[in-house]
């Protein structure tokens, strides 16, 4: 009886799924009708499918919930680092499949990203003349028009060297890196202020400003943090560094940060840990740097006004370092733009609620969440009422700013939010995301207690980072939130000591405490650290670019593009130049015959119409290998600087004929 009802319950999951499935081919008449067995509902083999794979009826509702048939696209895009390996990856929500990699700090040899193109923005990468290979990305940030996402552009830091790159969304690849002159480690990036006039980049571990060298019994008064206004130019889609400064701040380790909106708008968040100046040396028998930095009850966030800061900057009130242009703690201070307020012990985030009211701050050694009110802190700025730090900085004190404390659980980091009135936190210790009640302005759209926990759903395991759909904006959507867990353990088949992280789907669109897992991911490359999920349909992305012969670099016709018909090699000297062209099947010219020790300058235009018609491009020996989507043109260079003959192909499976789609480059010896 137990089995039979097992069946019927399965078998009433799977008619639903039929129905759902039906009205999808609905909304796409092309498809092929969903197969039944004749009565009206799916294969009568489902049920046994199901009971042999041991599925519970959560298990098919999952199922459900994710399944993305044949041609019909996912409802939310996810942007998330790419962690060590320095590039961001795109995934589809409720799907959960990985759509792109993105090129940013590090060579991508599928993209040709660092293989004949993009050196010219990779070098804006370079570290005191280094090129540098690797990168730690950690908090993409997506433009945002009124504290809304608008799919226009992605800024993302790197967290290893003090970088952040610009992302084109029109065509999902990289098209600027800076590197911050005055500092060599940032977390607090990048997040964007409501209408992207600016990318928030906060430090991390304090050391001299500009890369001087202090010793580290100068801590107090040679090392400093700081927070860095990078100026974006939505016109020219690039960062101006002539526009952009910095703020000196004390030698606390600044964390994340986050800027105010609507209530808040003008604002800037950051929290910081070791606001104790621990400086290690364990090995001097000194404490070690995760006791020291852990002594105090408390830690301090940051509250900087933008607003005067960037007065402050176009007045000509900075100091210029390694020439730029950076606003000194003490101008800060007699300026009134930088304050403090004590903060639960080694925080980790702080995240802004929708309505710009709230400031939302965990500690990892506190159970608690710390709610801190926009109004409670300029009413209390007004009133000049605070003490101050060893620099003179202004303290608030936590009573006079704080509007609640929720108790939620061991471990909390990071905070996001719905549209139902409900935060959301990540509890690393406890594994678990906690869902509790919002005061203030989301009072009456929950049913419960505000200010108080809802509920907890465990994840697994010792979950970071956590996102909901849209939930950094002014008007999140809920339904969706994905947990980012640092531990798979037992999650996924051995695949040796070194495993996957696990990025777990929860259905949060339910009343009260619901939150139900219904998909792990594996991600096999570490350590994918923040991401941000948008509504798919904000993107615009091109299909194939706008014109033959376009630099995707510059966003327009390259001077360079070659038309059929005009492909030839010419020679200057030692200098030569191939004018290319690419279409299936062939490259012309096939033979490119030039002599060892000349320079050569390679244009290359993909003449294809066609919506997915990329040829790719290799000259093995030296290290050229190209991607070139329809209409696109690639200019590249290198010096010939080996003899031989080199066969130059297609890399990407282009047609029937693509194994036939190749070349020889001759390389005639110097005599």
């Amino acid at each position: 009886m137990k089995r039979n009802m097992f069946f019927l319950v399965i078998l009433s999951f799977l008619l639903v799924a039929g129905c759902s499935l039906a009205t999808q081919e609905q909304a796409a008449p092309t498809k092929a009708p969903v197969q039944s067995d004749g009565g009206g509902g799916l294969s009568s083999d489902a049920s046994a499918i199901a009971a042999e794979r041991g599925l519970s009826p959560d298990d098919i509702n999952a199922a459900l919930k994710t399944y993305m048939p044949t041609g019909v696209h996912d409802d939310y895009m996810i942007f998330s680092s790419g962690g060590h390996s320095g590039q961001v990856l795109v995934i589809g929500v409720p799907s959960m499949r990985i759509l792109k990699v993105i090129g940013v700090f590090t060579p991508e040899p599928w993209q040709g990203w660092g293989y004949g193109v993009g050196h010219e923005i990779l070098d804006g990468g370079k570290v005191n003349g280094n090129d540098i290979h690797w990168a730690d990305t950690h908090h993409p940030a997506l433009s945002e028009t009124a504290g809304e996402y608008d799919g226009e552009w992605l800024f993302i830091n790197d967290k290893s060297m003090a970088r952040i790159a610009v992302i084109d969304l029109r065509d999902f690849e990289t098209k600027q890196i800076v590197k911050n002159p005055i500092a060599m480690n940032d977390h607090g990036g990048a997040f964007v202020t409501p209408n992207t006039e600016y990318i928030i980049e906060g430090g991390q571990y304090s050391a001299p400003l500009g890369g001087e060298y202090a010793p580290i019994e100068e801590y107090n008064d040679q090392y400093r943090g700081s927070v860095t206004l990078w100026k974006f130019n939505r016109d020219t889609g690039r960062i101006e560094m002539e526009n952009s400064f910095a703020i000196e701040l004390p030698p606390y380790w600044q964390d994340l940060c986050d800027a105010g909106k609507l209530a808040s708008e003008g604002w800037i968040f950051c929290n910081s840990f070791n606001t104790e100046r621990a400086t290690g040396g364990i090995e001097k028998g000194n404490p070690p740097f995760e006791a020291g930095a852990s002594q105090a009850d408390t830690d301090y966030m940051h509250i900087i006004d933008l607003v005067k800061a960037e007065e402050l900057f176009k007045a000509g009130k900075a100091d210029v370092i390694n020439d730029f242009s950076v606003i000194s703690m003490q101008t800060a201070i007699d300026e009134g733009l930088l304050y403090l307020a004590p903060e639960p012990k080694s925080p980790h985030g702080v995240d802004v609620t929708p309505d710009g009211e709230f400031m939302v701050v965990s500690g990892k050694l506190d159970p608690h969440v710390t709610i801190y009110s926009i109004e409670k802190i300029k009413a209390t700025i007004d009133a000049g009422k605070w003490e101050t730090d060893d620099y003179g900085i202004p303290v608030l004190a936590l009573d006079d700013v704080k509007e609640a404390q929720v108790e939620l659980g061991l471990g909390p980091l990071h905070t996001q939010f719905d549209d139902q009135g409900y935060a959301y936190t990540s509890l690393f210790l406890d594994s678990m995301v906690a869902r509790w009640a919002l005061g203030g302005n989301f009072a009456d759209k929950n049913p419960d207690e505000p200010w108080t926990l809802v509920g907890k759903t465990s994840v697994h395991y010792n979950i970071g980072h956590l996102m909901a759909a849209e939930g950094d904006t002014t008007s999140p959507d809920g339904k969706y939130l994905v947990a980012m867990n640092k531990w798979a353990l037992d999650r996924f088949a051995n695949v040796g000591p070194l495993l996957p992280q696990n990025f777990q789907l929860l259905d949060i669109d339910n009343e009260g405490d619901s939150m139900k897992l219904i998909y792990d991911m594996p991600l096999p490359l570490g350590e994918p650290h923040y991401a941000q999920m948008i509504k798919a349909d904000k993107l615009s992305p091109w299909e194939i670019y706008p014109e033959v012969g376009w630099d995707s670099g510059k966003q327009e016709v390259s001077p360079n593009a070659v038309a059929p018909g005009e492909e030839k090699v010419v020679r200057d000297g030692k200098n030569v130049e191939v004018f290319m062209t690419a279409i299936r099947s062939h490259f012309t010219p096939e033979h490119v015959e030039i002599e060892q020790g000349d320079h050569v300058t390679w244009h290359i235009t993909n003449i294809e119409r066609a919506y997915d018609a990329t040829h790719g491009f290799a000259i093995p020996g030296y290290d050229i290998n190209l991607s070139l989507e329809a209409n696109e043109h690639i200019t590249f260079e290198f010096d010939a600087t080996a003899p031989g003959v080199f066969s130059y192909y297609c890399t990407e499976f282009c047609s029937a004929l693509h194994l036939e789609m190749k070349g020889y480059l001759l390389v005639k010896p110097a005599e």
